[in-house]
């Protein structure tokens, strides 16, 4: 069964990296919609898997933008600057344990309580998830200036001048000018908001999960800030997955395999530790300080004697065989200095600490490795189309350097996807394609050195779980024996 993910990503349309909020309106909702701004057509009619399209409005905002060129053309018409940030865009994927129409109205009054009850128009776009994503899920376009009563656009930010101690204004001489700082005249831009969008996210989601008495959570916290050593899985997207569903083996895909043993891994050692500390401390009748080497030694003999007191005759080679998994069990003990239970208790203690530690480590050099593979990955597109676009850059005449663009537009998007990448990627720091293979091909090594700890970590438990169940048995055993011992005494009394 399909359980419901956590996914709520929050991204900005921005007319300065080349978007348009009419096309990615258009796209959403699988319409054909005309940008007055650039006089291009989007056409998406034939688009499947799009389930329900609406737009909410807020109590000040003009009718007229239900319908949805008209408003985002109105949102293009009112952003005059070439960079001008159009829409944000929220992306959430919907729980599987809902129907069709139940994840509909939870998208519904999510986008209309968080949104546009807050003076946002929102855009509510729902996918099907047997054309695109595994997961049901909606895509949420918000408008990102308020409205004035009147129903006109307000203002996204204005000037705030300083003031001195005596309430006058301060003026800049070097500028020429009167001091004065941007303030924002919404919060919607602040960190913290969109911290609070996520958290309604998850409430919403655990509420409705609750009423169909599910009593599993999702939550939106990254599984470093809940705590978990897990490191989570890789957002595959539309393409991996259905390459994925094809039987066409992607990098993503097994990125996430490797992601999914390994956690596998975790949980089951570290439930198994659980388990032996348990087992440990259930032996209350057995002094903590007595020689765990001698309890061994006792459990091998009795061993011995007990099958030959019922008849079974036990072979040489079995004697050989018991006697070498004795000999490695006791030099486990003296190799890791356990002479009695209470070390043993110990051991198993650092033993869950170093594997929690080992894999903190590994995860984070995971991550460094997905980083390192990235930047590698876009260096060819970066590289070979570079001289292209510095050619178009170059041209100064309007109509050759339009068809010029016309012309290698797939190597100038190329080029400018990948410096895109790279300029948010490295905060201005060099392209050093050298130095980042070098990096990965060490952390590789490093990585599978600190696999093969791991698994030496997950032998340990192993004999561990061995000693404490030898530990078990003698004590039967012998508790047996005693009594067989006190009987016999009684009788002969």
């Amino acid at each position: 069964m399909t359980i419901a993910i956590y996914h709520c990503s929050i991204k900005i349309i921005s007319r300065g990296k080349g978007k348009s909020a009419v096309a990615a309106a258009a796209y959403r909702s699988g319409e054909k919609l005309t940008n007055d701004y650039g006089g291009t057509t989007h056409d998406f009619t034939r688009k499947g898997g799009i389930v329900h399209t609406e737009i909410l409005l807020p109590n000040n905002a003009p009718r007229e933008y239900a319908d949805r060129s008209t408003l985002w053309n109105a949102v293009e018409a009112v952003e005059k600057s070439k960079n001008a940030q159009l829409s944000r865009e929220i992306e959430i994927a919907l729980p599987n344990e809902l129907s069709e129409a139940e994840c509909v109205a939870l998208a519904k009054e999510f986008a209309q309580r968080t949104f546009a009850d807050k003076g946002m128009c929102a855009d509510v776009c729902i996918h099907n998830p047997n054309r695109e994503q595994k997961n049901i899920h909606a895509h949420i376009m918000l408008t990102m200036r308020p409205f004035n009563d009147d129903g006109t656009w307000g203002d996204k930010q204005k000037k705030e001048y300083l003031l001195d101690k005596n309430g006058n204004k301060i003026y800049d001489k070097r500028k020429r000018t009167y001091k004065c700082r941007t303030v924002q005249t919404t919060d919607w831009n602040n960190r913290e908001k969109a911290e609070e969008w996520r958290t309604e996210w998850e409430n919403f989601i655990n509420s409705a999960l609750a009423e169909k008495g599910i009593i599993e959570k999702v939550d939106h916290r990254s599984f470093e800030r809940q705590g978990r050593l897990e490191k989570p899985t890789v957002h595959m997207g539309v393409a991996a997955t259905q390459m994925e569903l094809k039987g066409i083996r992607t990098i993503k895909g097994d990125t996430n395999r490797e992601i999914k043993s390994i956690n596998a891994k975790i949980s089951a050692l570290l439930k198994r530790i659980d388990v032996l500390d348990n087992e440990l401390a259930k032996m209350k009748e057995i002094p903590k300080e007595d020689s765990l080497v001698e309890m061994l030694m006792r459990f091998h003999d009795n061993g011995i004697k007990f099958s030959e007191v019922r008849g079974v005759s036990v072979s040489n080679l079995k004697k050989i065989a018991k006697f070498k998994d004795l000999t490695h069990l006791i030099a486990f003990v003296q190799g890791h200095k356990i002479g009695t239970l209470s070390e043993l208790a110990e051991k198993s203690s650092q033993t869950k600490e170093t594997l929690k530690s080992h894999k903190r480590e590994l995860i984070g050099k995971q991550n460094r490795i997905k980083e390192l593979e990235e930047l590698l990955n876009n260096y060819p597109r970066y590289k070979e189309n570079k001289a292209v676009y510095l050619e178009w850059q170059s041209i100064t005449n309007p109509k050759k350097k339009e068809k010029f663009h016309d012309k290698h537009y797939g190597e100038i998007a190329l080029f400018k996807t990948a410096k895109t990448f790279y300029d948010n990627k490295l905060s201005g720091a060099k392209i050093a394609p050298k130095a980042w293979q070098r990096e990965l091909d060490e952390l590789t090594k490093s990585a599978e050195v600190d696999r093969a700890k791991v698994e030496k970590l997950g032998d340990d438990v192993a004999v561990m779980e061995t000693l404490i169940y030898n530990v078990q048995r003698l004590t039967n055993y012998e508790e047996k024996q005693n009594e067989i011992q006190r009987r016999r005494t009684a009788e002969l009394e």
